[in-house]
């Protein structure tokens, strides 16, 4: 029987120049990430503005995240089959492809027929374009791989804050240009400026050049890749547990990615509501500076428990009375956090998983985790439209809940919140108390010796996944 290793699972040389070759992947990431966040917000202000359907807008974002879960795993297999860069140009490639496809489509039918949520060409219109913005999170799986490929160890933390400060300026810019681009231009110029930038995006990404050797793949393997990615799971003590609570965690974050908008859009003219809602996405930049400065402590899945208490405080209470200072002020606090809890599960796939299976792991993990906000928007946004807003709107729900919520046309979404947030904290706190939260946490201290055999590399993973087909 092999003795396991004491080195990490993980280990890897990054190359001398890998922060240089890293901070340009990051620029080029985040000038594709802010074009397709800009066309994503810019879809459901439209839409939410044009139909003023609060389950539209929970279809449209169920509709990502749903196609989030079935392409998580084809994403990750191709990143570790291929170069990290040809796996980048070809999801830039067919991102820009689907938004020209597009456009297309609203040059050819009016308005009318794009908005009737009856008919095929909504359906049509919409999911190209947030097929064109999955397509996108290819990039980021093989963004999480290269921070193993280019950066030192210890600074894995500090780059994935780096990765987060990134996420935040697309919130921040698109949520400003989202909504004056819809109030002052509409869709179709819209669309126009996101097939551009999109363009542009893809013409830098092509003299990008990362230093890889190219993977070796085993002869037979799956290109979705199911098995070798539970396998390099299973390697490690309480990781699949990890990527069950974050799925928890996704599950009640479908209830803000519902309602956040429709909220915001009651308080907020659209123009104003970009505005209010870039000012608050500071704190997602600020969030990952901070951990970019100082990382994550010595135990990121502490660090991350501890934070999903805090998110769940401030979603119970920041529409606790209608109010746009509240609900701007507990948003920015909210994203402030948003970072360390992404960055926590980051760094410790990153150290206790081998860079060869990286792919499929991060690839499962996002899958898995995507899987849940469609269910719960897709569940959370009828209830919400049918049932709870006209309870809370009525005499009994106002007069029952009047004490606690207050009185406003929006009561139905806050006592939706409230309930979502108080649920993060009990299952957070819950989580704690799990062997699972207790194994991890030594394996990645090193308390543990590694359970990866010193033999057993991605390579392996591979042949094995293959052989046991």
């Amino acid at each position: 029987m092999t003795e396991p290793s004491s080195q990490p699972a993980a280990t890897h040389v990054p190359p001398p120049n890998g922060m240089r070759t890293f901070a340009g992947v990051l620029v080029n990431t985040a000038v594709a990430n802010v074009t397709t966040s800009y066309l994503w917000f810019a879809l459901t202000f439209w839409v939410y503005l044009e139909t003023r359907s609060v389950l539209a807008t929970g279809i449209i974002g169920g509709a990502y995240m749903l196609l989030v879960a079935l392409f998580g795993m084809v994403f990750g297999s191709i990143v570790d089959r291929h170069r990290k860069h040809q796996a980048m140009i070809f999801a830039s490639g067919t991102t820009l492809a689907a938004f020209a496809i597009a456009g297309v489509i609203y040059l050819l039918q009016p308005e009318s027929a794009l908005l009737d949520l009856g008919g095929p060409w909504f359906w049509l219109f919409a999911g190209i374009i947030l097929f064109g913005g999955v397509i996108e999170n290819m990039r980021n799986i093989a963004l999480s791989t290269t921070v193993t490929l280019l950066i030192p160890e210890e600074r894995h933390a500090n780059a994935n804050g780096l990765v987060g400060t990134v996420q935040g300026l697309a919130f921040m810019v698109t949520s400003v240009f989202s909504g004056l681009s819809i109030g002052l231009l509409g869709m179709g110029p819209t669309l126009l400026l996101a097939i551009v930038f999109t363009a542009l995006a893809f013409g830098h990404l092509l003299f990008l050049r990362i230093p890889e050797e190219k993977p070796q793949v085993a002869e037979g393997q799956p290109i979705i890749d199911v098995r070798g990615a539970i396998g390099a799971i299973r390697l490690v003590p309480g990781l699949f547990a990890l990527i069950i609570f974050s799925t928890f965690n996704n599950l009640i974050g479908g209830v803000y990615m519902a309602l956040m908008d429709p909220y915001g859009l009651e308080l907020f003219p659209v123009e104003l509501w970009g505005v209010v809602f870039a000012v608050a996405s500071t704190g997602f930049i600020i969030g990952g500076l901070f951990i970019a400065k100082f990382g994550l402590g010595k135990n990121p899945i502490r660090t991350m428990l501890f934070l999903v208490m805090v998110m769940g405080l401030l979603g119970a209470l920041f529409t606790i009375r209608e109010s746009w200072l509240l609900y701007a002020a507990g948003i920015w606090l909210y994203m402030t956090i948003i970072p360390a809890v992404e960055a926590s599960e980051q760094t410790v796939i990153q150290k206790v998983v081998p860079f060869r299976t990286q792919g499929r792991v991060f690839g499962f993990a996002s899958a898995f985790e995507a899987a849940a906000a469609p269910v719960t928007a897709f569940l959370i946004a009828p209830i919400a439209e049918f049932i709870i807003i006209p309870y809370m709107n009525e005499g009994t729900g106002a007069q029952t809940w009047g004490w606690l919520l207050g009185e406003g046309e929006a009561r139905g979404i806050a006592f939706v919140f409230l309930i979502a947030g108080l649920a993060m904290i009990v299952f957070a706190a819950l989580a704690f108390l799990t062997r699972s939260y207790r194994t991890l946490s030594a394996t990645y201290a090193g308390q543990k010796e590694s359970v990866i055999p010193a033999e057993v590399d991605g390579a392996d993973l591979d042949a094995e996944s293959s052989a046991t087909r």
